[in-house]
């Protein structure tokens, strides 16, 4: 079947793709479009930690870390139906977990505990992603 939505790995590629590209999507254009909500958000998280004096770079890079980890992401799926092609999509997933990484690291560095497990379950379906790509 090779590309068929009925072959359980290429469905899996796929879903894997779209929950990711909603993911990143979501929460990078959130970023973008309430660029000042959130920025002063993340300044108040960061505020007591060694982190605090980064915020003004930290944000924007991973802002454009997640709308292109979902972009991509998004260009994969059309790519795996159009010719199987999973160049796009592993690019997106690999990104996806750089992503996560960094959120990871900076909630742990803020003592956000709870904020960085939650972001385990993510990072599960990045690398698995990937695995499925690769």
């Amino acid at each position: 079947m090779g590309n068929s939505i009925l072959e359980p790995i290429f469905f899996l590629k796929i879903v894997s793709l779209v929950f990711l590209a909603i993911l990143f999507l979501q929460s990078g254009l959130d970023k973008v479009f309430n660029y000042k909500g959130n920025y002063e958000w993340i300044k108040g998280h960061f505020a007591k930690s060694p982190l605090k004096n980064t915020v003004g770079i930290m944000f924007p890079m991973i802002t454009v870390m997640e709308v292109l980890a979902g972009l991509l992401c998004a260009i994969g799926i059309i790519m795996l139906f159009i010719n199987g092609d999973p160049e796009f999509g592993l690019y997106g997933a690999e990104l996806s977990c750089l992503s996560i990484l960094a959120l990871f690291f900076g909630q742990r560095i803020a003592q956000d505990y709870a904020g960085a497990a939650t972001l385990v379950a993510y990072f599960i379906v990045a690398m698995a992603s990937v695995y499925l790509l690769s």
